[in-house]
């Protein structure tokens, strides 16, 4: 356990050292979040988060060296995530052109064998799914590497968020023996714990889309890559009620663009963290409560998971 500890230290202090550089480099290559009508801020911010997480858990990552061949395929789709959120960060480019790059990331990952393969039926064990493996892996992807995108809109909410799902993940990967899971969660929370220092509010810096993009896609593949190595711990339903927050806010907003008639991609201000805004909560008070909520349902998570009984 003390070999995960220093692993969990490590990423920490990488990530922790290197967002203040980050933020600099940030300024220097013009990739700041300027305030407007649907930002919560009031001055420009920089973003490029993802390279200081990044930085902590790749380096945790190498030096855990574990034997397996589905390692370096999550650590190259996670490059090809980073890359594109960086392009954004810096130029805006095109949801289109986003959405693309999201698919190939994905499309990496499954090549290398982490795909979905079947679906949790509570009452007759698991579907095979056949010939819809790959699309349902890679919308899956795509939907969790959105939905952390999209709810990143007040300081530390979406690091927080992504911290509190990675650490369930981590306990029950460990009670399912499913190491490399495990200590993959445990890198990455501490990576996110060193940036979200510097993230919480009042933020110093942002996530951009390097960081959120980079999160949510991690929060996807490692469940999936835990079905893989093992289907009787990491049934789907899991990681979908402990990011349930992240994707009924997305499910909501694309249903009420579609109604209103609106690009799908079109920003607004009715995600819930707007609502709670609306509604009288302080920024800080908003980032509570739904961590709050994120928690319990981890927790509620977690009695499904030790749960004998289907209902």
């Amino acid at each position: 356990m003390s070999q995960y500890l220093l692993l969990f230290c490590l990423a920490f202090f990488v990530s922790y050292i290197v967002t203040p550089l980050t933020a600099r480099l940030a300024f220097i290559v013009g990739a700041v979040d300027r305030p407007n009508m649907r930002k919560v801020h009031d001055s420009i911010m920089p973003r490029l988060g993802g390279i200081a997480i990044f930085a902590g858990f790749s380096l945790a990552t190498a030096v855990y060296s574990i034997q397996n061949n589905q390692i370096p395929g999550i650590m190259l789709g996670g490059v090809v995530i980073l890359l594109i959120g960086i392009a954004d960060d810096i130029r805006d480019i095109s949801p289109k052109v986003k959405l693309l790059g999201q698919c190939l990331a994905a499309l990496v990952v499954v090549q290398y064998g982490i795909q979905i393969e079947f679906i949790h039926n509570v009452f007759a064990g698991y579907l095979q799914v056949d010939y819809l493996t790959v699309p349902l892996s890679v919308f899956w992807i795509v939907a969790v590497t959105n939905a952390v995108n999209l709810i990143d809109g007040l300081d530390g909410l979406a690091s927080g968020i992504t911290a509190i799902a990675l650490t369930t993940f981590a306990v029950i990967a460990y009670q399912s023996g499913q190491n490399a899971v495990f200590v993959l969660s445990i890198i990455l929370v501490g990576a996110v714990l060193g940036f979200l220092r510097f993230n919480f509010f009042p933020a110093k810096i942002f996530l951009g889309d390097s960081g959120s993009m980079f999160l949510g896609f991690m929060l996807a593949v490692l469940p999936t890559y835990g079905v893989v190595k093992g289907a009787t711990a990491y049934a789907l339903i899991i990681p979908i009620i402990i990011l349930a927050v992240p994707l009924l806010d997305t499910g909501y907003a694309i249903i009420r663009r579609y109604l209103e008639k609106k690009p799908i991609f079109q920003a607004d201000r009715q995600h819930i963290h707007h609502r709670l805004l609306n509604h009288g909560l302080s920024h800080l008070q908003a980032v509570l409560m739904i961590y709050a909520i994120s928690v319990f349902l981890s927790f509620s998570a977690l009695l499904v998971f030790y749960s004998t009984s289907p209902l």
